[in-house]
């Protein structure tokens, strides 16, 4: 049997874009826009194929991608779905610069904002003595009308005097650290392990007591080296990939 050259032009349009990536291309448009938002349908792959004028085997592939991307899911039976919105954590990015990496806008809520002394295990991330004054700042991450992570950031209220009078519920804390403090931020060490909600990250979060949580513990340096932020994260693991790319 020959293959049908009409078919054949078709896969490709006028700029060269593969027809599964001109699907995908589509439905990613509508979901930025809002015209399709989490938990809305997506067409079938049947319609995609008549939409686009493209086989059913295309229209399965350009699914099959964005769902790998976290995109899309798809429930056996029913359909395929907008899935809820994931952060991926792959660069050296405020939590701000993340949820816009997604075209979501991120809020905060302050739970705790204070100078302390009394935190060893915070100042040693710091490289600094363990009786010495801390801004701790604990704040309840949330975009598209849910929350999304926990996070308590500690930096020496010396070097940041002030810090506490900015509007850190919001803006990004990189933002105020490079813009008020001039420094510049330059990589991060992390731990990560998983670990269960207790009651109240598990009210914080609304996620069910004992649900798996991503914790991340997080020190973050300047250029030049030096220990800037301590950041201990709990993240809701329906809602954040950890992305990793390892060398040989």
């Amino acid at each position: 049997m020959r293959a049908n050259p009409g078919k054949r032009m078709r896969a490709n349009n006028s700029n060269g874009l593969p027809a599964y990536q001109r699907i995908q291309s589509g439905i990613r448009k509508r979901i930025e826009s809002g015209h399709l938002r989490p938990g809305d349908a997506v067409a079938s792959e049947r319609d995609l194929a008549k939409i686009h004028q493209v086989s059913l085997m295309t229209a399965r592939h350009a699914l099959a991608s964005l769902e790998r991307e976290g995109i899309v899911e798809r429930r056996r039976g029913i359909g395929t779905f907008v899935a809820p919105p994931k952060i991926h954590f792959n660069k050296l990015k405020s939590y701000t610069e993340q949820m816009a990496s997604r075209s979501l806008t991120a809020g905060s809520k302050v739970l705790f904002a204070r100078i302390i002394d009394s935190e060893h295990e915070a100042a040693a991330r710091l490289s600094l003595p363990p009786t010495s004054n801390l801004i701790k700042l604990e704040r309840l991450r949330h975009a598209a009308g849910e929350p999304f992570a926990l996070e308590t950031c500690y930096l020496n209220a010396v070097e940041f005097s002030g810090l506490l009078d900015a509007p850190v519920d919001r803006e990004s804390l990189f933002a105020l650290l490079e813009r008020n403090y001039k420094v510049e931020l330059g990589y991060a060490d992390e731990e990560i392990d998983a670990t269960a909600a207790d009651p109240r990250i598990a009210e914080l979060l609304a996620v069910p007591l004992r649900e798996p949580l991503l914790r991340i513990r997080q020190v973050i340096y300047s250029t030049k080296g030096k220990a800037t932020m301590y950041v201990l994260g709990f993240y809701r693991s329906d809602r954040h990939n950890l992305v990793i790319r390892r060398f040989r």
